[in-house]
């Protein structure tokens, strides 16, 4: 079974950085796409970044410049670097693989909390 376990949750003032994690594991070879999205309370799921198979990346208007998509095939991990982290980016983050066009799979999600 394929699992993606995302880690580097937590509460930071604004204006700080934190760096989230996502592995995957079990049977799976390559991954088409990474994908992070987030979710706050009573707000729609949006996606936030991905990063193909080619290395190419997109962000939602609302992280461009403070947010970056990367990661390590090797490792099968996709990390999510946040900087100048304002109370807005408060949500549960989600990371997700596409192996395919017609597979997804998800992580269970990292709570992200940025107060002062």
């Amino acid at each position: 079974q394929v699992q993606l376990v995302e880690s580097g949750g937590g509460l930071v003032q604004p204006g700080g950085s934190l760096r989230l994690s996502c592995a995957a594991s079990g049977r799976i070879f390559s991954i088409d796409a990474w994908n992070w999205y987030r979710q706050a309370p009573g707000k729609q799921r949006d996606l936030v970044a991905t990063i193909t198979s080619a290395g190419s990346t997109n962000y939602a208007d609302s992280v461009k410049g403070r947010f970056t998509i990367s990661r390590d095939n090797a490792k099968n991990t996709v990390y999510l670097q946040m900087d100048s982290l304002k109370p807005e980016d408060t949500a549960v983050y989600y990371c997700s693989a596409d192996p395919n066009v017609y597979i997804r799979y998800w992580g269970q999600g990292t709570q992200v909390t940025v107060s002062s």
